[in-house]
């Protein structure tokens, strides 16, 4: 039974379904489904989920691309008090294995595509594609009027209560695991009341509105899409579009037909969208709302973006899994004159920046990023020496580096790890990449230290060069690299940012890639890079 003062994910859902039943809720593919037809789905996919033998508190796995069918599975999780444990549906062998071991996951839900990358040892059932799938199950249950029912095995116990049983909104809903590109995964434990006080955030600091046209087209498994912008769109009854991945020409379509105004992408996806060459013709006027996230936009790519679309609002939005994960905020009218900020604490958000002794620092000053909020998970999953450190002082630790001015507006230097001693200076990566980003030649950046005998670490740019034609012709440059004749030279970027940095700042080698590794959420791999690179 549904507790009076219940607030829980999937009764965000609930709410919307009841106040605007007949309204869109989600699109995907050919298949559409209503605020009351997505409700009752969940409805009756928690019920397959218990009828699986789950009880509350057992971890259910999420392992395929996007899909209605992988919306309707998280939100069932929540409604039969399950927890979700949400997977990269790129990882494969060990590194898949570890979080499915990891987390005690009971049962993987999948794409019958990916199935068999699971171990075989762990319970699975399809999301979709096969007569035993979640949305098959749901579809026979709807065209018959019955309950679905995906165990026929006649030793289920009759006299059960179908209805799933409502989850106390202080319990587990999901473990989020942290991207790893500095250690193993952590699985950050996050509440019903954690994530619903997000979505508040959210809705709140994004100014999200019922008439909004959102197109979701990042990972679901990604705490960004999913718990950023789809649950809370949700929330407020928007019509929601998703998408299988940010396809360019997808997206410039659903602008064009009127099917989306507002978009979330990393810098890497919006790096990708201006540099397509049908950004420059096709009529995107309709898109209204420009958010950008998980990792630091380059500024003067935003730029090159405004300039282009001048009536575009732009958001940065900034956090991490374990808050949520929306933290600070840069809204459309703060962006002249901070565009490298990223804004200030949303709605339920407590933040100060600390020295390396838990000190505050005055404004001005560098120092780490520390939380208190409601959003915050409650540790790490199996990890109590992580969680005791990352909570030390009553404060979460956060790990990004960042300044504060006198008005509260953070802006963020670099992360504890990816920050440079060179020659016991350090130099944070960012200012380095943002003067980089300024060559016309230069597609993509990322600046890391790599150990050297004399400066300890040196400043090293891995370098994407830009092949479309711009500002030169095609064909071999002088080094014999495919792309622009003539195309920049390491000695060439190097001096480009001599003249606009200190010198011990200016990178002491550039080394040229095809692409820069990257994780789903289109965070550069820095520690990739650094162990690639390091190797003689």
């Amino acid at each position: 039974m549904t507790q009076a003062r219940s607030n829980t994910v999937d009764g965000v859902l609930r709410r919307s379904a009841r106040r605007v039943p007949g309204r869109t809720a989600v699109r995907f593919g050919d298949r559409a489904w209503t605020y009351r037809e997505l409700d009752d789905a969940v409805t009756a996919a928690a019920r397959v989920l218990l009828a699986q033998g789950l009880r509350s508190g057992d971890r259910v796995a999420s392992y395929g691309h996007n899909s209605d069918a992988y919306l309707i599975a998280f939100l069932a999780c929540a409604r039969a008090g399950l927890v979700h444990v949400p997977v990269n549906h790129a990882l494969t062998g060990d590194d898949l294995r570890y979080i499915l071991e990891q987390s005690g996951s009971t049962l993987a839900l999948t794409d019958p595509a990916l199935a068999h990358r699971l171990p075989a040892s762990l319970r699975t059932m399809p999301l979709y594609g096969a007569p035993d799938g979640l949305l098959e199950l749901l579809a026979a249950a709807a065209e018959t009027g019955g309950e679905p029912d995906p165990t026929p095995d006649a030793s289920r116990d009759a006299t059960a209560d179908p209805t799933p049983a409502a989850a106390a909104d202080d319990t587990l809903v999901q473990l989020l695991y942290t991207s790893g590109t500095t250690a193993l995964p952590k699985g950050a434990m996050m509440t019903h009341r954690a994530l619903v006080h997000e979505y508040t955030s959210a809705v709140v600091a994004l100014d999200l509105r019922e008439s909004d046209r959102p197109v979701h087209s990042l990972p679901l498994y990604h705490s960004a899409q999913m718990h950023v912008f789809l649950l809370p769109y949700l929330a407020v009854g928007a019509e929601n579009t998703i998408l299988d991945g940010p396809a360019p020409d997808r997206i410039f379509d659903l602008v064009e037909a009127g099917l989306a105004d507002s978009l979330f992408a990393p810098p890497t996806v919006w790096i990708a969208l201006s540099n397509h060459p049908d950004f420059a013709v096709r009529d995107l006027d309709g898109l209204r709302k420009a958010y950008y996230g998980a990792s630091i936009m380059p500024v003067p790519v935003l730029e090159r973006l405004r300039a282009r679309l001048p009536s575009l609002a732009f958001y940065n939005c900034f956090g991490q899994s374990e808050i949520g994960p929306l933290a600070t905020v840069l809204g459309p009218d703060e962006h002249d004159g901070r565009m490298d900020s990223c804004g200030r604490p949303v709605l339920f958000v407590e933040a100060r920046l600390v020295d390396e002794n838990g000190h505050e620092v005055p404004d001005g000053t560098r120092g780490e990023i520390v939380y208190r909020s409601p959003q915050l998970c409650t540790g790490y999953w199996d990890k109590p020496e992580e969680t005791a450190e990352a909570f030390r002082d009553g404060w979460f630790h956060s790990g990004d580096l960042a300044v504060r001015d006198a008005e509260g507006y953070f802006t963020v230097v670099d992360r504890v790890k990816d920050v440079i001693n060179s020659g016991g200076v350090l130099v944070a990566s960012r200012q380095v990449e943002d003067v980089l980003y300024e060559h016309p030649q230069v597609a993509e950046v990322a600046v890391i230290g790599l150990p050297d005998e004399r400066w300890i670490e040196a400043v090293t740019a891995v370098v994407v060069r830009r092949t479309d034609g711009e500002g030169g012709g095609e064909g071999k440059g002088d080094d014999g690299v495919d792309g622009l004749v003539g195309a920049v030279s390491e000695q060439e970027l190097i001096d480009a940012a001599r003249a606009r940095l200190a010198p011990f700042k200016a990178p002491r080698r550039v080394v040229f890639v095809d692409a820069l590794p990257r994780n789903a959420s289109g965070k550069v791999l820095k520690r990739e890079l650094r162990d690639r690179l390091a190797t003689p």
